[in-house]
């Protein structure tokens, strides 16, 4: 049996993530396809909360422990999915025992640190740079951010790895359910956090409702400032959540820092048109015109969404099958 290594950054209690939504449905798969999956993860280490979102745990006393889970476990294959502490000292474990592993690059994470501090935009480019050019392929999603890299001076080999959707859990409800808000229901499904943009939506001036599906550290703050004019219910997970979504009329993604957006999928395989901007992640996914609308003004997006069917959506989501994407990664593994 081949053993896959996976070291993640990104673990519980954080929900919203994407990093573990792709671990979420990977490693059962890789499982069923015969490999043995260990996960080095932060719950394997004493840690800390993030003091800005403290869902996000820091581990420390790490760089020995990681090297020895390593090193004990002799895996075929290393993949580092996360650049931070534990990525970090996986790197540097592999390259002090001439291990070849591949990354993964899931969050921009310039862009989050430019948006939350203003600066060091740059200079943490060049440790990512630094970081995925010691591996021997860098795994990323989208063709944009491809381009986006190879323009930053990324050099390793830069495959693009599509993620996907469950559509068996998520598709339409056609009518089986129903909500009690005044339509037509505009929906965000994902983190409430800063960096994902949420307010541009909760200042669209959108007839009918606005519902806010997740959680995050500005979820209180925003909730009281849009409490007469949007409706927050927290987080929602399988069939409550896709009893909640398909039942919306469009999807709103407003975020201009994702890499990819694994909620649009989920949106569209729903059957929701998704608004957004015309940035890296939408820009890749979304038909403008076609399965969503995508403009600078994001109030014009959501209202042409309405014109537009849903069985577009469904059709595209239809594309991005979970199957796919886990053989598309053991195809890219390198063996270590």
């Amino acid at each position: 049996m081949k053993k896959i290594l996976i070291v993640t950054d990104a673990w519980y209690p954080q929900v919203a993530s994407g990093v573990l939504t792709i671990l979420n449905n990977l490693i059962p798969r890789l499982k069923e396809k015969g490999f043995e999956v260990v996960i080095i993860h932060p719950g394997l280490f004493p840690t800390f909360p993030l003091p800005f979102y403290r869902e996000v745990r820091i581990p420390f006393f790490t760089k020995r422990k990681v090297e020895s889970i390593i090193m004990q476990e002799k895996p075929d294959y290393i993949h580092i999915m996360t650049e931070s502490v534990l990525g970090f000292w996986a790197r540097y474990a592999c390259r002090k025992n001439n291990l070849k592993f591949t990354t993964s690059y899931c969050t921009d994470l310039p862009l989050y640190i430019e948006i939350r501090i203003g600066f060091f935009a740059d200079t943490s480019y060049r440790y990512l740079r630094w970081f995925h050019d010691g591996g021997e392929k860098t795994i990323i999603h989208t063709k944009s951010l491809k381009s986006k890299l190879e323009q930053r001076g990324f050099k390793k080999n830069l495959t693009i790895w599509p993620a996907g959707v469950d559509t068996d859990l998520f598709k339409p409800n056609n009518g089986n359910f129903s909500l009690p808000y005044q339509r037509p229901i505009f929906v965000y499904l994902g983190r409430i956090a800063i960096e994902k943009n949420l307010e541009e939506f909760l200042r669209c001036s959108l007839p009918g409702t606005k519902l806010i599906i997740g959680d995050g550290p500005l979820r209180h703050a925003l909730e009281r400032k849009y409490k007469d004019s949007a409706i927050f219910v927290g987080y929602k997970k399988g069939q409550e959540l896709v009893d909640i979504l398909a039942s919306c009329d469009v999807a709103v993604f407003p975020s201009e820092t994702d890499t990819f957006g694994l909620t649009i999928i989920e949106a569209m395989a729903c059957g929701l048109p998704v608004a957004a901007h015309d940035v890296i992640g939408p820009g890749d996914v979304i038909s403008h015109g076609v399965d969503g609308f995508l403009d600078k003004n994001l109030e014009f997006a959501a209202l042409q969404c309405l014109k537009l069917s849903r069985e577009a959506g469904r059709k595209k989501a239809l594309t991005y099958s979970w199957d796919v994407s886990t053989q598309e990664f053991i195809d890219n593994l390198i063996h270590s």
